[in-house]
């Protein structure tokens, strides 16, 4: 009989913390989704040092044509003019948490000026954000055409 109700506390407890965790997992999914909307803001708004934090510093950001950047060249070609973004219109997004990595999917209309010229793309992409010290950053992005 003691071994049948301790089975049935720790099936409880068990039961319990899966919910726990749905439920912090959702909110961190919610947290990294706006996150990851505020980043094309403060792209669009040339708020680069909200970019320097949310951006990792090992960061590679690879564009739907192939270019790959880090940091560094991401801050440096907003800060140039080389790469504008005018407007982004995120169609789709989800994200998916896994510790302290989150995944996002989505699809987009990006708007921008690329060396002067505007360009309009339609893109799929996924962005992988890693937790350091309670602060979510961007530390990889690869985009496909649609």
């Amino acid at each position: 009989m003691k071994q049948l109700l301790l089975a049935i506390i720790l099936l409880s407890a068990l039961q319990l913390s899966a919910q726990k965790n749905k439920i912090d997992n959702k909110a961190t999914e919610i947290a990294v989704l706006e996150l990851h909307q505020k980043k094309f803001d403060w792209m669009i708004n040339k708020q680069y040092d909200s970019l320097q934090i949310v951006l990792e510093k090992e960061l590679i950001y690879v564009h739907s044509n192939g270019w790959i950047e880090t940091k560094a060249e991401v801050i440096a070609d907003l800060k140039s003019g080389k790469l504008n973004y005018i407007k982004v219109n995120v169609t789709e997004a989800k994200a998916r948490i896994y510790k302290n990595t989150a995944i996002v999917n989505g699809k987009g209309v990006f708007n921008v000026m690329l060396e002067g010229k505007p360009v309009e793309i339609n893109l799929l992409y996924t962005e992988v954000y890693i937790n350091k010290k309670n602060n979510w950053q961007l530390a990889s992005r690869h985009a496909n055409k649609l």
